[in-house]
């Protein structure tokens, strides 16, 4: 799996406030997510749940707490480029990259329950389409749009649901709209 991005959320984000997100998604599968659900809550540690017709997840979502530090190595798939936080005033409306906040759902709300019984809280959106580039001489990506870049779940708009008590670095279920 390659690091696609990285970023330490703003201390003013509710519930996960200086909390460091990190997301990895591998290069030679991109699919959409479907949720793992039973008696109405995501399965015990979901993050590793089979996402058909792959034997395993295919991406790793981590929310590491307050003092983590930042993976600083070069990923040797993705290109790394910084990532810019600026404020904003928070609204509904479809949005670019997104830190905290609301949801800008673009087609209906979805809310999910952890395993561990908690209602899972909105860390991030990642807007449709966006590419990250590769670097040169690596296989292409089934789906993506190009050879030279990859996509997180087929360049879906992405919303990042984490488990607010932090049951797990790992409880967070990336949900995937078009």
């Amino acid at each position: 799996m390659a690091l696609f991005f990285q970023v330490d959320v703003p201390r003013d984000v509710e519930i996960f406030g200086g909390d460091h997100l990190l997301v990895f998604h591998c290069g030679a599968h991109n699919d959409a997510t479907d949720p793992p659900v039973a008696e109405g809550r995501l399965v015990p540690r979901y993050w590793e749940a089979p996402q058909p017709p792959y034997p395993g997840t295919f991406w790793r979502v981590l929310m590491q707490g307050p003092g983590a530090r930042a993976v600083e190595e070069a990923e040797p798939a993705v290109c790394a480029r910084p990532l810019r936080l600026v404020a904003f005033e928070d609204s509904l409306e479809r949005a670019d990259f997104k830190v905290g906040g609301e949801p800008s759902w673009a087609q209906f709300p979805e809310s999910y329950r952890c395993a561990c019984g908690a209602e899972l809280a909105f860390v991030c959106q990642v807007p449709e389409g966006v590419e990250f580039a590769v670097r040169p001489g690596l296989p292409e990506q089934p789906y993506s749009i190009g050879a030279d870049t990859y996509n997180l779940f087929l360049g879906n708009e992405v919303y990042l649901l984490a488990c607010p008590d932090r049951c797990d670095p790992a409880a967070v279920w990336p949900v995937n709209q078009h």
